[in-house]
């Protein structure tokens, strides 16, 4: 894909079982040693963050290219990607497992699933995710994508923490109701915690993780209910952006706004 003179960087799309492997070892640091989520027996084992989807995604790379060259851990940043043509002929999406996706049936085109996006603490900036999403933005256009979506996720488990935030997306960015994804019946969680006048938009938005934030200037919208995930130890919305207003002006607009973005799992 593109090379950046930005300390010898690399964005490209995984080309091996090592490169796969690379980058869950880097998931596995940020989720688990990092962040507190809780690893099964086989994950904590193998230090790696992995499940069955990874067989069949495309894995997103940013790559150090001096610590590849020196037998290094050389992934600093990564997103996983997964169109629905794929997930069609194999096991589905990820995100079905908390959000029930049936209607995205109703949405015309390829769409595609984004998430376990994470980067080194040594490089959090502007550089490594300018990359990340330059890389997304060709992978749009080369699968001719009209729709991306995943989960998306707030640091801890107990929404009244976040009740402005979540209250916020439900009465202001929540996604058409016929294409609409909803948690889970047995996992949902109500968002509507709070009635639409009671909200402070600016505690809102201190509440929401800077990724969420970049999402909904670019038009993002939410999907019915949350979802509480303990052992990753977050609180997951199910967020989708139409790829038509991550083109032109608003693509670079985005880029620029969310170049502080330090980390955000699961999209």
């Amino acid at each position: 894909m593109t090379q950046s003179n930005d300390n010898f960087l690399d964005v490209r799309l995984a080309r091996t079982i090592e490169d796969v492997r690379a980058a869950q070892r880097l998931r596995y640091r940020i989720f688990f040693e990092a962040m507190g989520a809780v690893p099964d027996a086989e994950v904590a084992l193998a230090k790696r963050d992995f499940d069955r989807f990874d067989d069949y995604c495309d894995h997103l790379l940013v790559i150090d290219c001096e610590k590849e060259k020196a037998g290094e851990e050389f992934v600093v940043g990564t997103y996983r990607l997964l169109r629905r043509s794929v997930a069609m002929v194999h096991e589905g999406f990820y995100s079905a497992d908390e959000f029930d996706l049936s209607h995205l049936q109703n949405y015309p085109g390829e769409i595609v699933e984004l998430g376990r996006s994470c980067v080194d603490p040594d490089y959090r900036g502007k550089a490594v995710m300018q990359l990340l999403w330059r890389g997304i933005a060709e992978y749009i256009t080369q699968h001719n994508i009209s729709l991306m979506f995943g989960c998306a996720s707030f640091p801890g488990t107990d929404p009244q923490a976040m009740a402005s935030a979540l209250s916020y997306l439900h009465h202001h960015h929540s996604a058409p109701q016929e294409w609409s994804p909803r948690a889970l019946d047995s996992r949902y969680v109500d968002m509507k915690l709070l009635k639409k006048k009671q909200i402070d938009s600016r505690q809102a938005l201190r509440e929401m993780p800077p990724l969420i934030k970049g999402y909904l200037r670019v038009g993002g919208v939410i999907g019915a209910g949350a979802v509480i995930d303990h052992q990753f130890n977050t609180t997951d919305v199910c967020l989708l952006v139409e790829t038509g207003n991550v083109t032109g002006r608003y693509q670079r607009h985005y880029l620029q706004d969310s170049a502080d973005i330090s980390n955000q799992a699961n999209t």
